[in-house]
Formats: C-alpha cells, sequence, structure tokens
C-alpha cells in the first residue's frame, strides 16, 4: 500500500472530546490482514469507558493515550500478510472480532481463546496484565480509517448483510454465544430479561433463529415492548418489568417454567429482580448472565441443588460463532432488518456519543463510517 498517514479519531484524554489527527497507518504481520474500515458500532457502554473505566474498574487494562477506540469494525480486506494463503483475500467484506489473545498460553492452545489472560478488546480495553502488549501489537480500534487484525479473527460477510448491520455483531454475538452455552434448542423457552435493550434485542433475534418457540421479554418501556412483539407476535410475549413477571411466566408455562433465561440487564441491574428471575427456571434450566451486573447477587443454592438448575456467565464470542451468525443473517435466518441505523463521520465521533442518549431502545444502531 502506498499510504503512509491515516486519519483517526483519537481520544487524548479521559473524559475528553475526540480530536482527528494523522497517524501512521497500520503495520501488517505475516498472519494479519489490513482492513479499510467502513462502518464501526458505537456502543452504549463507550462513554464509560472513556470517561470513568480507570476509576472503575482498575484492573482491566485500557490502552495508553491518545488512543484509537471502535469495538465493532467492518470494511474490506486491502492487504494480507505473506503468510495468510487460503480464504482471506483483498477485497473480501468483514466483520472483525475485536477479541485479541496471546495465542501461546494454556488456554489459547486449547482453542480457548476467551479465556486466555491477556484476553483484549481492539478498541476497547483488556482483562489482563498481558493486554498491555496486545495493544501495542494492535493499537488501532474502527474510528481509524484502517486497522490491523489477526486473519484468524475475521467474519467474512455475505453481500446482503451491510456493514451498518454488521458494526452491531459484538452485542448480537454476545447473545448468540450464551444462549449457545445454555443450550437452547429448538422448540424450548427462553426469557430474556431486558430483551428491549441493545443486547436483549439481538438476544431476541438470536433466540428467534435459534428455533426458540416461546421468548418472554421484559423491558420497562411500553413502546419498546410493542415494537419488540411485533417482529414474531406469535413467539414473543412481552412482559413489563415489575413483581409479578415469574409468576405470569409460570403460569403461562403451567408451572414449569423456561429452559433458559439470559440476562441482558448490564451492570446496574435491580438485584431483587434478577434474583427472583432464578425462580423462572424450570428444574435442570441454565441462566447465562451476559450483562455483568456489578452488585452481589444473593442465591438460592437450596432451590439451585434441588431443582438442578445452572448459573453462567458468558463474556464473548468465537470467530466461529459470528461466522455462523454472518450465514445466519445471509440465508435470512437472523433478522437484522430490526434495526434503525443512525451514522456519523468519523469528525463526528462525539455528536454519536451524544445520540446514545436518545436511543430507540436497542433497535438503534450508531455507527461510526469512513
Amino acid at each position: 500500500m502506498s499510504k503512509i498517514t491515516m486519519r483517526a479519531a483519537r481520544l487524548h484524554e479521559r473524559g475528553g472530546l475526540f480530536q482527528v489527527d494523522e497517524v501512521p497507518m497500520p503495520e501488517i504481520r505475516d498472519t494479519d490482514v489490513i482492513v479499510q474500515v467502513k462502518a464501526a458500532g458505537v456502543i452504549p457502554n463507550l462513554p464509560n469507558v472513556i470517561q470513568h473505566f480507570a476509576e472503575w474498574f482498575p484492573f482491566l487494562p485500557l490502552a495508553d493515550l491518545p488512543a484509537v477506540y471502535g469495538l465493532d469494525s467492518t470494511g474490506i480486506v486491502v492487504a494480507v500478510g505473506d503468510r495468510v494463503r487460503q480464504d482471506i483475500k483483498p477485497g473480501d467484506r468483514v466483520y472483525v472480532n475485536p477479541g485479541l489473545s496471546c495465542g501461546s498460553c494454556r488456554a489459547c492452545r486449547a482453542g480457548d481463546d476467551v479465556n486466555c489472560t491477556a484476553y483484549t478488546f481492539m478498541g476497547y480495553f483488556g482483562f489482563g496484565p498481558g493486554s498491555v502488549e496486545i495493544f501495542k501489537d494492535y493499537p488501532y480500534g474502527g474510528f481509524g480509517e484502517y486497522l490491523t487484525a489477526p486473519a484468524r479473527n475475521l467474519v467474512k460477510l455475505p453481500d446482503n448483510v451491510s456493514y451498518e448491520a454488521a458494526a452491531r455483531f459484538g452485542y448480537i454475538g454476545t447473545a448468540y454465544s450464551g444462549l449457545r452455552k445454555a443450550n437452547l434448542q429448538a422448540g424450548q423457552t427462553v426469557m430474556i430479561d431486558g430483551g428491549t435493550g441493545t443486547l436483549g434485542v439481538g438476544a431476541t433475534i438470536c433466540a428467534l433463529a435459534m428455533g426458540a418457540a416461546k421468548i418472554f421479554a421484559t423491558g420497562r418501556n411500553k413502546e419498546h415492548l410493542a415494537q419488540l412483539k411485533s417482529i414474531a407476535p406469535d413467539r414473543i410475549q412481552t412482559l413489563v418489568m415489575d413483581g409479578g413477571v415469574v409468576d405470569e411466566i409460570l403460569r403461562q408455562t403451567q408451572g414449569f417454567g423456561v429452559d433458559v433465561i439470559i440476562q441482558c440487564l448490564g451492570a446496574n441491574a435491580p438485584v431483587d429482580s434478577v434474583a427472583a428471575s432464578i425462580k423462572a427456571l424450570r428444574r435442570g434450566g441454565i441462566h447465562v448472565n451476559t450483562g455483568g451486573m456489578v452488585l452481589p447477587l444473593p442465591v438460592d443454592l437450596v432451590d439451585l441443588m434441588t431443582r438442578q438448575k445452572s448459573i453462567l456467565g458468558s463474556l464473548w464470542f468465537t470467530t466461529a460463532e459470528g461466522q455462523a451468525m454472518a450465514d445466519m443473517a445471509g440465508a435470512g435466518v437472523l433478522n437484522l432488518d430490526v434495526f434503525e441505523h443512525q451514522s456519523f463521520p468519523i469528525n463526528k465521533v462525539d455528536e454519536a456519543l451524544a445520540a446514545l442518549e436518545d436511543r430507540n431502545g436497542g433497535f438503534t444502531n450508531i455507527v461510526v463510517v469512513h
């Protein structure tokens, strides 16, 4: 490539504004690719990461400033490393799974990258001390015109999946992997706690694509709940979050309970509500936490033991799961048409962040485009 520099929106100080700078083009390694970014997701938690994260979670590393953020990047492969010999080639339309691992620890060698102690989200934050070095190896997120990524992190996009829609794969994939860990089967029932949020809408369309017969989705905004139900009125039952949700689910399942609960409420989830939701699980059912509630959760261990219920944590998704989502969307099984895209150019990142405050629940998809 002949370009020497590129434009990137960078954060220069915590809590400050983004500034468009000319920065060096990313360098490619043998097993890497360079992607020309077309769209990058602006996720609801990003303002917290750039403003408060260092104080709230000092054990989770951040990239040194100035930094190029942007978690979910989509675009076109423009160059491949010398050892990228199969399947990936210049011109491919791709989503870049931002989950980076060290590649050599015990977890990585077992193919369990997400449990790498140095696991790192490109353009976002890391999960262990080793993330500091990974940020140096892959310093650019989606708010730059180009980025470098390992070829093994690429999800190839079907022609009918837009860059903007694929920039939502992070939240959709988090939900999809959680439902897979819960072993959701076609014909089963699911409770999506927080179904109208960014994570919850993704969980809903994934549960539909995976064949859930009945979805009980909770939320506070009645208009958002009505919009969610309209996706599949015969299969989605919406419930306003109040003290009667569990009783209503048990009533509609003849006292049996649901097969799977996926917790999508996020860090500030109400403890009492989350604890109560576990009562809606059937015997042997699985509760998956994808929202990361920060307060301690009181759990009735006798209920878990005698009814053989399970509580699982699910952080992210594999590139293989990302490719499965892309293929399902390509086949029309995973419905990405539910999203309303709002696009902002690279010099309007701060406006994109401000737009997070006025979203149509989880249906709004805010992206930075290049």
